[in-house]
């Protein structure tokens, strides 16, 4: 895994991240709000560092939606027997901000 930037300003980053079945991202938070589309993908499962119950979700070629900042940390891990891709666009509250930092 190792998300590609497609654009970058002071108050906006867009990222396109790919996960092999299996795959896991890197444990992290969500520093600020964001709009995320499914590229391609089927079913992903969210892991928490502190052990809570993980979030499944199944996922589709164009679905889309926002999420909101989480202090929580987590990674996103592709449970889907089929490569996972998503773009996402990160509104920073100020610039040069990490989104995702890692944990």
């Amino acid at each position: 895994m190792d998300p590609q930037v497609i654009t970058a300003q002071d108050d906006l980053l867009i990222r396109r991240m790919r996960l092999a079945p299996g795959e896991a991202m890197f444990w992290h938070t969500d520093r600020c709000r964001r709009f995320s589309v499914v590229i391609s993908g089927e079913r992903l499962a969210i892991e928490f560092q502190d052990g809570g119950a993980a979030v499944e979700v199944d996922v589709q070629p164009g679905l889309a939606d926002w999420d909101e900042p989480e202090d929580r940390v987590h990674r996103a891990v592709n449970t889907g027997s089929t490569p996972y891709e998503e773009i996402v666009t990160f509104y920073l509250t100020e610039p040069g901000q990490e989104p995702q930092p890692r944990a």
